[in-house]
């Protein structure tokens, strides 16, 4: 039995290497199936990150408008949406007095 060891080391070495090597490269930390991992997750990181970019802006864009120099068209829109003051679809008429 020792000789047929002695005799096929260099094969029983090279096989167990081969293992170890096919073994880390697909699940190893570094390996194939973790690479897929951590690719799906970067994109879906990505796309995180583009949504709250979009909602920075917007409420950048909201507090620019309620800043100094107020936008009333931007108030009385806050002011009929969070108080509920008229109607969806409701047609909004100016009037202008003229003492001329």
């Amino acid at each position: 039995m020792l000789d047929k060891i002695k005799n096929n080391y260099l094969l029983i070495i090279s096989t167990f290497l081969i293992l170890y090597f096919l073994t880390n490269l697909l699940g190893g930390e570094r390996g194939l199936f973790s690479y897929f991992k951590k690719k799906n997750n970067l994109e879906e990181l990505k796309k995180e990150e583009k949504e709250l970019i979009s909602k920075i802006k917007k409420l950048e864009t909201k507090n620019s408008l309620l800043t100094n120099n107020l936008d009333l068209d931007y108030i009385e829109f806050l002011l009929r949406e969070k108080f509920l003051i008229g109607k969806k679809n409701e047609t909004v008429y100016i009037i202008k007095n003229n003492d001329n």
